[in-house]
């Protein structure tokens, strides 16, 4: 099992910034990829920020620019800076982490969501 508790949504005003982060624990052996992902009122949950155990980075075209994804391999973090929000990134947000347990088996574990609203 491995467990994500992610923290830092809240409400924002366009322009703002939020720091999201999401910490893994559990059965953990070695953590692969990790992105956010967020879903909007009637839209898919769509990827907005990746991050491999290299620190290579890929982001929505719609955040690029605005957002930036970071991990604290040491304390099994990953953050998403957001800054210059907008309405649009409103949403909730869910963290996503690909990890190898002890039996090396992969797993993959979701955060439990937490929201962003940014207003006018």
């Amino acid at each position: 099992q491995v467990q994500l508790v992610e923290s830092g949504g809240g409400l924002v005003q366009a322009g703002g910034s939020l720091r999201l982060s999401c910490a893994a624990s559990g059965n953990i052996f070695r953590i692969n990829d990790m992105g956010w992902y967020r879903q909007a009122p009637g839209k898919q949950r769509e990827l907005v920020a990746a991050i491999t155990s290299g620190g290579s980075t890929n982001y929505a075209d719609s955040v690029k620019g605005r957002f930036t994804i970071s991990r604290d391999n040491a304390k099994n973090t990953v953050y998403l800076q957001m800054s210059s929000l907008k309405p649009e990134d409103t949403g909730v947000y869910y963290c996503n982490v690909e990890t190898y347990s002890f039996t090396r088996m992969v797993l993959f574990a979701w955060g439990q969501g937490t929201q962003v609203t940014v207003s006018l």
